[in-house]
This record gives structure tokens, sequence and C-alpha cells, in this order.
């Protein structure tokens, strides 16, 4: 009789049968293969079918392309290549400029004599605040008290040793002084003493009133990250508090049976629109976005990681692993062995040489899809892994052209888009991996290109870190940054110290290095930024490789909250080098490490964002339950503070956006202009708004008599833009209550509707 197997064994297990599943489908990766192949996709058979997703055998390769037969002129052969003259445009173009074209290269050549004098000056005044540092910080007690803190292998062994430090630097004394010029301490003082007294009386409506006041994004600025960066854990003693009273505060009107389910309605959906959401942005960087692995890990331990996240590049690949698997299938793909999947570097130079050299580029888009599948669980849409994880994951790519603007790609944006081709296209660097196709899933689990067979490539040589887009579609207010990338990499510097991380010497106090060291730094960055500015304006950098990279330099990558990992130099001669599992676990622990310090900061902002999600799930299942007043029923409501879980239902974003993803934008504008009937659409409507394809035209009546909404003629444009939602019923995706119609009004982030 075989012996049971204990608890490491059952862990290794998993660990084993997550990370060596294989989740190819070769019908997908020969439908992507065919895609790259043809340059143009008829539509034509597409759309002169009612349900494309019935004829399981459609592929770009089964559309009959019709050819142009043209000559020279009547008497000359059909095949004869023609070539045609382009006419010059009248209009001179500032290119043709004479002046332009005579002094744009010495100008250019002048700018970069003086970026490359100030980056070695920049670099020198580094290695000397870098030295001063060293000599104060790592001598004494001090020093043993930071290899402590440098040696900590988890969180709570972390924060033991940053207290021991605290305790020995006396930070306790500034934590105890409310006064600071960084915040309104008088305000957080009088709100904090406000909702602790109206929560003693049981004055619910009084402590109501108060939280519609305070509960703001960085209310009296107590977000900024100088009020943590003078200690290495926690911030003013006051600030602890009134964190405190308001979570306590929102938990008491959540719990209160003194206020109608209308009045928690509407107070938590305006709380949840002023205070916005936090969002986790991974940048990219090559095999620096390994990194990330250890920064997610410290996030998923600490139980603090965000709904949404985004990644751009090697970020979206990390960020793909963790929104498509559940919290309890993390745990055993977040480890050293994860190294043995990352395998996109392996061809010996002899293969991707001649492979740069025919295609001009060093990877292969094909192979790649292949190896990426494990990381999105197979071809999983960004609406399936929505509606699996609960999280909310975001691609950033920019289409292949010059002109077009940047796409965010989300499960609001296009659900139906397979997320590898998004990470293929997110990775797709002039020189590294040509600009790829995406894909898209129909209901019957085949998949075509997407959007007219457009190309795209990499988002990051615009927009790495999309926080206007975030804030956009999510309301995030509050963006959490993993920035690895090497060419912003060496420009990081806190000349007053960052969260969780004081200035090394005089007890955290003053500039880093001196005051003259960190003016001097700060000028030389300023510098460098001007000069790149006037490059790109005077459109002096001519294109390599078809792209413009004069926007690589001048991008937002930071947030609310920035983690550098710190790097080595062997890495950037590493950057196209995958991982071995000993060095990937020296990369998770150098993530976490510099993680940890940011955590309590980003702890008592979810703290609030917990609270208002608890409410909004308590309110979402009382208008699904009418009895929920009694005391029996509240006891009885299962409320979780985490999405990630599956039995629980699934809350979506509180945004118009995502109304009009729910109920379709001609329900959308009904509901806002209030005319006809003004109840939310039923489970039958909005079944049949999701599923756009699902009506087809009866036998014998034309393709365009009836649209897919309902009556009237619909052109052919119309009909080429219908696109099928997914399939996600195969993924068990919990129906969300946004898809769900209530005999109330509908729930919106919009304040400017009647409650």
């Amino acid at each position: 009789m075989a012996e049971p197997c204990s608890y490491g064994q059952h862990v290794l297990l998993d660990t084993m049968a997550s990370l060596y599943a294989d989740y190819v489908n070769e019908s997908h990766i020969q439908a992507f293969h065919e895609a790259l192949q043809n340059d143009e996709f008829n539509y034509f058979d597409f759309a002169a079918s009612p349900n494309p997703s019935a004829s399981p055998n459609m592929s770009p390769t089964n559309s009959i392309r019709v050819q142009k037969v043209s000559a020279l002129s009547d008497f000359a052969p059909v095949n004869l290549r023609v070539k045609k003259k382009k006419k010059r445009d009248q209009m001179h173009d500032k290119r043709h400029d004479c002046l332009y074209l005579l002094l744009r290269w010495p100008i250019l050549i002048f700018i970069f004599i003086f970026i490359t004098a100030e980056f070695g000056l920049y670099v020198v005044i580094r290695q000397v605040v870098n030295g001063k540092e060293w000599i104060s910080a790592w001598r004494g007690k001090k020093g043993a008290l930071r290899k402590r803190l440098r040696a900590a292998r988890n969180y709570e062994a972390w924060k033991e040793a940053a207290r021991v430090m605290d305790d020995y630097l006396n930070h306790e004394e500034w934590k105890n002084i409310d006064e600071d010029n960084f915040y309104d301490w008088k305000l957080i003082r009088k709100v904090t003493r406000s909702l602790k007294v109206l929560r003693e009386k049981h004055d619910v409506r009084g402590c109501l009133g108060v939280l519609e006041t305070c509960i703001r994004a960085n209310f009296a600025g107590i977000e900024s990250s100088r009020l943590y960066s003078e200690t290495y854990l926690g911030t003013k003693n006051l600030i602890e508090s009134y964190y405190d009273e308001e979570e306590r505060a929102l938990e008491f009107i959540r719990e209160s049976t003194q206020l109608t389910v209308d009045e928690k309605k509407k107070f938590f959906k305006s709380a949840n629109t002023n205070f916005g959401i936090s969002a986790l942005c991974l940048s990219g960087g090559a095999s620096f976005g390994y990194y990330h692995v250890g920064v997610l890990k410290a996030f998923v331990e600490a139980n603090l990681l965000p709904r949404v996240i985004t990644g751009t590049s090697a970020g979206g690949l990390i960020a793909a692993l963790v929104c498509c698997r559940k919290d309890d299938e993390l745990e055993s793909v977040l480890v050293p062995e994860l190294a043995n999947r990352i395998t996109a570097c392996e061809d010996p130079i002899s293969v991707w040489a001649r492979r740069a050299w025919k295609t001009g580029a060093r990877f292969d888009s094909v192979l790649w899809a292949r190896k990426a599948t494990f990381f999105t669980l197979g071809s999983l849409t960004f609406a399936e892994a929505y509606a699996r994880t609960g999280r909310i994951l975001n691609i950033s790519v920019i289409p292949a052209d010059q002109n077009s603007p940047t796409r965010l790609l989300n499960y609001i944006t296009a659900p139906d888009c397979v997320i590898w081709s998004a990470l293929l296209a997110s990775a797709a660097v002039p020189g590294i991996l040509n600009p790829v196709v995406l894909m898209q899933k129909l209901k019957d689990g085949t998949i075509i290109p997407w959007e007219f067979s457009s190309k795209f490539k990499d988002g990051s040589l615009r927009v790495d870190i999309p926080i206007q887009s975030l804030n956009l579609f999510f309301n995030v207010t509050f963006p959490v940054v993993s920035q690895v990338n090497p060419h912003v990499h060496l420009f990081f510097f806190a000349p007053r110290g960052s969260a969780g991380k004081p200035v090394a010497h005089s007890k955290g106090k003053g500039w880093r290095g001196n005051f003259l060291l960190s003016a001097v730094e700060q000028w030389l960055k300023h510098e460098l930024t001007k000069n790149f500015k006037v490059i790109r304006d005077l459109e002096l950098l001519p294109t390599v490789l078809g792209q413009d990279w004069s926007s690589v330099f001048l991008q937002r990558f930071d947030g609310a909250v920035t983690i550098w990992p710190r790097t080595r130099l062997w890495d950037w001669f590493r950057i196209l080098t995958d991982p071995d599992p000993l060095e990937l676990e020296r990369m998770i622990e150098v993530g976490s490490l510099v993680t940890w310090p940011k955590l309590h900061m980003i702890e008592n902002r979810m703290r609030i964002e917990r609270q208002i999600y608890l409410g909004r799930q308590f309110v979402r299942r009382a208008l699904r339950a009418p009895a929920i007043h009694s005391a029996h029923a509240r006891n009885a409501l299962r409320i979780t503070a985490n999405p990630g879980n599956s039995d629980q239902t699934t809350l979506s974003i509180d945004s118009d956006t995502d109304r009009a993803f729910a109920y379709g934008p001609r329900r959308l504008h009904h509901i806002r202009r209030g005319s006809g009937n003004n109840s939310t659409p039923s489970r039958k409507a909005s079944s049949e708004n999701l599923n756009p394809m699902s009506q087809t035209p009866k036998r014998g009546e034309p393709v365009g008599a009836k649209g897919v909404n309902g009556g009237g003629t619909q052109s052919f444009l119309t009909r080429l833009r219908t696109r099928p939602f997914p399939n996600v019923q195969s993924q068990s995706r919990p129906q969300t209550l946004d898809m769900v119609g209530f005999e109330d009004e509908e729930w919106s982030s919009d304040n400017s509707e009647s409650e």
C-alpha cells in the first residue's frame, strides 16, 4: 500500500503539473501563421455570412482573392510590370527646405556631443553620491542593521528588521509629531476625531456625511510619498489613525440597518468614483522584465495585488501570467522553476543570425506564439481571462504605421482578442520581432485576424506606462509602477529618499549626497531631457528600422509609487538571454526586496479600496435579495474582498465604458436619455446584447434586411464592424451583476443620474 503524500510533496506535484502543462492549440497557431503570410484579409466572404462563427473552416486562406488585371495600354501585355510615377506634392514639406537639409546633421551632431558630455558628468555625480552613501551607511551598527534588511527572506522578517532600524535612528519621534508641511494635518486630525466620536455614538448619518467629504484621492495630501520617506516602515501616527478610523467607519456604514439599500448604493457608488482604484503597471525591458516576477510575488504574498494590471513587452508577459491564473494557481508558478518555461532566446547564433538576415528580425513570431501559450493558458481572450480571475489585463501596443495612436487592449476595448497575439505585438521591437497580426476568437473557438489584419508592435516605443488610458477606462488614480527599462533605469534618483527608503545619511534627513550634488544631478537630468525634446520637435533624428525613436526617452516612466529593482552590470550583457532557475531565483529575491518598503504605503490605500469594494458587493447582493435587511440574511451574506476567488461573483470596474460593454452603446444611450422604459434591461435582453451575432436572419430573408440588434436596414460596413463575443462558457465565467438586469436602476458611476 502506497504511503500518503506529504504537504510538501503535494505542492511539488502541483508545481510540476502547472509548469509543464501543454496549452498549444495547433489550429490556432496555423491560423496565426497564415494571417502573417497574407497581407490582406478578404472580409467579403466574412460579411456575406450572417453568422461567421457557424463556418469553422473559414480562414484567410479560404477566401478567394481577386487580382486586378492592368496593362500599360490596350496593346501592351497584361502581365507587364508597370512602374507608377508618384506625383510630387505641390505643398513643399519642411523636410525639403534647403536650410533643413543643410543644417540638420550638424545640429544633430552638435546636440549629441552635448548629450554625451552631460551623460558622462551625470554618471560621475551618481558615483560620487553612491560612494558617500556607502561610507556613511554601511559602517558600525547601522551597517549591520542594513545588512539585516537586505538578508530578509519574507515580508514579516523585513518589517521586523525595519522596526529595529527605525528605533535605532529614533524615527518614532518623527511619527509622533502631527505637524508636517506635506499634508494638512489639522484637517486630518479633525476628520479622525469626528469619525471616532460619531461612530461611538452610532450616528450613522453623521458618519456618512463626514465620509462623503473625506473619501477622495490624496485627501489632504496623505498619499504623498514624502510622508513615507522619513522612515523605513510606516508614516505619521496621525495618518495611521486616520486610515484606521476611516476603515472602521466604512464597515460601520455597510453593516448599519439605519440606512436603506438605495442610500448605501448611492454612497458607495460615489465613494468608488471619487476615490478611484489602484493599478499595477509593469514596464518593458527585455530580460530585465523578469524582475517583475519578484515584485508580483511580494504583492501576492501580502494579499495586495490590484485588480487592474497592465504590462508592455516583457512586463506584459508577466502580467498575463498573473491575470490568467487564480490565486491558488499563482503559488505554483511564481517560483524559480518558471525559468524552464522561459525559452524565448534559446536559439543559437547560427540560427537567429540567418533569420535576422532573411527577415530583419532576430526572433520568429510563430515560434514565440507557441511559447507564449503557457503564460496565457492557451488561447484565452481578454474577456475570458477577466471572467476567470476577476483581474483586468491591459496590454499596450501601437499600429505598425507611424501616425496611428497607441492602443490599450483589455476586456473592454478588445474583449475577443487572443492574449498571446497581443503579447507578441507588445514585444515587436524593430529588429527584434517583426510587427504581428492580432487574432480574435469566434464563438466556435476558431480564430481569425483582428481589425482588418492590421499589424501592431511594441507600445513602449511611445507609451510604456499608459496612466492616462487607465484613468479613462477604469478610474485609476493610484498607479503603482514597476520600472525596469534599461534606458531609464540609470536616471532614477530620489533626492529626498523614497517610500520606505530614507536618505542613507543624517538619520534619513536632508538630501542624498548633499544639496549641491542633488542639485547638479537634477540639473543634468533636465538638460538631457531638454536636448531630447529639441531633437524630437525639430525632427532631427532619422528613422531607424522604420521607427521614430525620439519619444523613447520622453515618456512618463513613474507613478504614485515607483518600484525600481536593483540591476547589475552583468544584466546588460544578458539583456537578450533567458534566465536559468538559479538566476531567476536571484531576480525574484531582488524584486521582492525592493517591493517590501513600498507595501505599507500601498496597504493603507488598499484598505480603503477593499472596504469600498465590500460595500459595493454588499449592495449588489442586497438588490438581488430583497430580504437582506433582516439580520439573519445579512449574516448569511458571504462577502469577500478578493476578486480572484472563483466561487465569488466578480464585480466589474464601475465605469461608463464598462456599462457600455455590458449593455451595448445603444442601450446605454437609451438609459442615459431616460426615454421609454427606464428599467435596466432584462436578463434575456442583456444576453442578446452580449451576443450580437446570435441573431441570424430567417431563411429567405436578405442579409441586410435585419441587423443583428433588431430591425432596420443594416449597411455592409455595419455588418463588417460586428464582432462576436468570445464563448466564455467553457471557462465557467461567473455572471457579473453588470450584465444582469435588476428591477431597480442600474449601477453607474455617472453622478449626474438621478438616484
